[in-house]
């Protein structure tokens, strides 16, 4: 009986991993030579090079529940650990917006070819590079190889407004809206067009992740994906959240204030357009005190979280309807990986079921909250995030073993000095002046982290 139960608990705590009936089937370099390659299907794929997705994950006994798991990734100090630094460069985009992208190594620390592979990161609500999630899988993923690391080149996609970067259109960033992500990834492919980029996305950035691809099909600059967190269905989340006291409380109320914080911080800016939609929208949820994520979104996000169309809707649930990812996974073409906890208080739907695509794995574990998958280490009160191990894994797997196949991307061309795709004017960008030396430990004063 023992060794039963003992056997039933180990199974608990395995990952629950679903494939498509059909795996899609991926070219891929042979496990003792890098010239010879071989088709195998995505799942075999996966079983030889991720071995971490099929062994346990058992949360830390003092942080079991989700909420105690999403509470240490917001409020622990992670200081010291998974230090990275960047070389921040700022991208002006055709409507007046700006992004930051953050890359490491910094260009003074070391050179790495041209074809080192790279991890293309879009972090959550109101975070940026300087989150703990990020250095987690940046920090071994960047690290010399022949000091353990993976020796990729990583780059952190900064939404607008976000992580210090300035806002200089009357425009935000949301769950639905992708152009941003579409352009960085344009001028990161122009920059190292021999190089295997993969995208990695944490909650929001997940969600933005998913769409993108989703969007792109065959045609995506990125050969792989990762999602982290992804909330899915975002009206089933919504509803979640404002449903229960606590919930609404604690996680809506908080994810608002850091909203709130946010667009606070650029008031200064947003006056410049004063006829605009998004100088009235802040100036409305300026005044509201205790603001709801659903209140936020509908006083700001919906109007404001994209370019027109389809911005403005006229409710937020009209917009999570529009945002939801969970929809278009069967659009995707490129190995990708969807990674959730069962008891993320955040995250209440999980997409089994939605698309039979042999691209696409989800994998769920009994365990790790929102953002968190923090196990015991081996010495009393250590902890570490599990994630890290199936997720570098994942990205070794992409960036050196998988053959990608066909041409990656739209031809592109520069017209009045901006990075476009040959026959779609609507969206660009090019480098300004700006950025400079971010040191990734420092994050952002007065904002929850962790989110």
């Amino acid at each position: 009986m023992g060794a039963f139960f003992s056997l039933f608990s180990a199974a608990y705590y395995i990952p629950k991993l679903y494939f498509g009936s059909v795996p899609a089937t991926v070219a891929a370099r042979s496990s003792g030579s890098s010239k010879a390659v071989e088709r195998v299907t995505l799942r075999d794929f996966i079983q030889l090079r991720c071995p971490s997705l099929f062994t346990q994950f058992r949360p830390a006994w003092w942080l079991r529940s989700g909420h105690m798991q999403t509470a240490y990734c917001v409020l622990g100090d992670f200081s010291r650990i998974d230090k990275v630094e960047y070389d921040r460069k700022l991208l002006r985009t055709l409507d007046g917006g700006t992004i930051g992208i953050d890359l490491t190594p910094p260009a003074q620390d070391r050179t790495l070819n041209d074809d080192t592979p790279i991890i293309v990161v879009l972090h959550g609500l109101t975070g940026g590079s300087h989150e703990s999630y990020v250095r987690s899988i940046l920090a071994p993923a960047c690290t010399p190889v022949e000091q353990g690391g993976l020796g990729y080149r990583g780059i952190v996609v900064n939404f607008r407004g976000c992580a210090g970067v300035p806002l200089t259109s009357p425009q935000l960033y949301s769950a639905l809206h992708t152009d941003d992500i579409r352009v960085a990834v344009m001028y990161i492919k122009k920059m190292y067009p021999k190089a295997p980029l993969i995208g990695v996305g944490f909650s929001l950035g997940a969600n933005v992740l998913t769409r993108y691809l989703a969007e792109e099909g065959e045609n995506s600059r990125l050969v792989a994906g990762c999602a982290l967190a992804c909330p899915w269905d975002t009206v089933a989340s919504s509803d979640h959240l404002e449903r229960h006291f606590f919930h609404r409380h604690v996680y809506s109320r908080g994810m608002a204030r850091n909203l709130q914080k946010v667009v606070a911080r650029h008031m200064e800016a947003l006056s410049k357009f004063p006829d605009s939609l998004a100088w009235k929208a802040v100036k409305a949820a300026s005044v509201k005190k205790n603001m709801t994520l659903l209140e936020f979104d509908d006083t700001v996000t919906r109007v404001v979280g994209g370019s027109s169309p389809p911005f403005p809707f006229p409710t937020a649930h009209d917009y999570y309807r529009a945002a939801s990812s969970h929809r278009v996974l069967g659009d995707i073409r490129v190995p990708f990986l969807a990674l959730n906890a069962e008891d993320d208080p955040i995250v209440s739907s999980f997409p089994v079921g939605e698309a039979d695509n042999g691209w696409v794995v989800l994998g769920r574990t009994n365990g790790g909250g929102h953002l968190g998958w923090f196990e015991a280490g081996g010495h009393f009160g250590e902890l570490h995030r599990w994630i890290r191990k199936p997720v570098l894994e994942w990205v070794h797997a992409m960036g050196d073993d998988l053959v990608p196949e066909g041409e990656r991307g739209r031809p592109t061309h520069e017209v009045d000095g901006f990075l476009k795709e040959i026959g779609r004017d609507d969206i660009g960008c090019k480098e300004i002046e700006g950025g400079g030396h971010v040191v990734g430990v420092e994050g952002e004063e007065g904002l929850l982290a962790g989110l």
